[in-house]
């Protein structure tokens, strides 16, 4: 369990983060307004949208000002790069100041961290993953730095596939080696039986790496399931979208918290 502000990750009900996908610094911030009102626990700002976002001093400026309109609602920032589905490239140098930077900055409480940048793909064809060999020493330089002001989600996308159980496991158990406070891993299916093996992954990583919360889902419209019914494998937090969505499959987060209060019994409570 990760206490977050005035929430907990890996206890109760599978918490709610939107995403905000805005180019534009004013609608940024209206976003964020509209999150407050969404019903959702964490809010994400996809500053790979950002048409700004190269500029650092820009990107602070929107995040001092998130800070200050979410109040005690967590904030995410992502730079999703293109190779996992985000909306541009980043050089490394690049990438590592600014979520240092970030960081640094005290207005974010979570950052999202992609894993697998620079691992050696000849070891992982080998399916050796010893983090020392597998690992760039950059990653983990950075990883450590960041541990220091904020809470570290380890991640992986694949939007094109689905891969084997015993590969969504060896990268689950990698992040968690590596030190990442909450491993997690989105996969694409292409048939029902895809869905059923991330989520039996999920249940057997849950298992292994009792100590932190996890984040899996399947994506898509096939993999929707996943995102009301993780929980019951060991995922602890779930994707709405507000007016956008930031990976396919997402569900409008007031529906998916409907959903979710369903499943928890709350609607009848009341």
């Amino acid at each position: 369990m990760i206490k977050i502000k005035k929430i907990e990750i890996g206890t109760g009900r599978p918490k709610i983060c939107v995403p905000v996908v805005e180019s534009r610094k004013k609608e940024i911030l209206e976003q964020a307004e509209l999150a407050k009102e969404s019903g959702a626990d964490i809010v994400e700002w996809r500053a790979d949208f950002f048409e700004q976002v190269q500029k650092i001093e820009s990107v602070l400026e929107v995040l001092s000002e998130l800070h200050c309109i979410l109040e005690d609602m967590p904030l995410l920032f992502t730079f999703r790069t293109a190779k996992e589905g985000g909306k541009r490239n980043i050089l490394w140098e690049q990438y590592e100041t600014l979520l240092r930077r970030v960081a640094e900055s005290g207005a974010v409480d979570l950052v999202d961290l992609e894993i697998f940048r620079g691992y050696d793909e000849r070891l992982h064809q080998k399916k050796d993953w010893r983090v020392t060999d597998v690992c760039n020493r950059r990653i983990l330089d950075l990883m450590e730095g960041l541990k220091k002001r904020v809470v570290i989600i380890g991640s992986y996308h694949d939007f094109e596939k689905t891969p084997p159980n015993e590969e969504i496991l060896r990268r689950l158990l990698f992040m968690d080696r590596m030190g990442a406070d909450i491993p997690k891993i989105a996969v694409m299916p292409r048939e029902r039986e895809d869905v059923l093996r991330l989520m039996e992954a999920t249940c057997l990583a849950e298992r292994l790496i009792m100590e932190k919360p996890l984040i899996t889902m399947s994506m898509g419209a096939l993999g929707a399931v996943s995102r009301v019914s993780g929980e019951a494998f060991g995922s602890s937090v779930t994707f709405g979208c507000l007016q956008k969505a930031s990976a396919p499959g997402q569900i409008e987060a007031g529906r998916l918290l409907e959903v979710i209060k369903i499943l928890h019994g709350e609607e009848e409570r009341k």
